[in-house]
């Protein structure tokens, strides 16, 4: 279940939304945390997706890592 999240200027409910680059693909976070396995032990970083909401009112955008 999503978390209801306001917007800090306006008061309303902020709109969850998908955010893609240009060429389509969905925005990831780079953490500083290693992945597990072999790829961590290469270097590999982990990736988490942030969601996305906007405001209604005055088009604040704001991302957050859910958890």
């Amino acid at each position: 279940m999503a978390t209801t999240r306001r917007c800090p200027d306006c008061g309303v409910t902020l709109e969850e939304m998908t955010m893609r680059t240009s060429d389509g693909f969905e925005l990831h976070l780079v953490t500083d945390e290693p992945k597990e396995g072999i790829l961590g032990s290469l270097g590999a970083k982990e990736k988490v997706k942030p969601t996305t909401y906007a405001c209604p009112e005055c088009g604040l955008v704001r991302q957050y890592v859910e958890e």
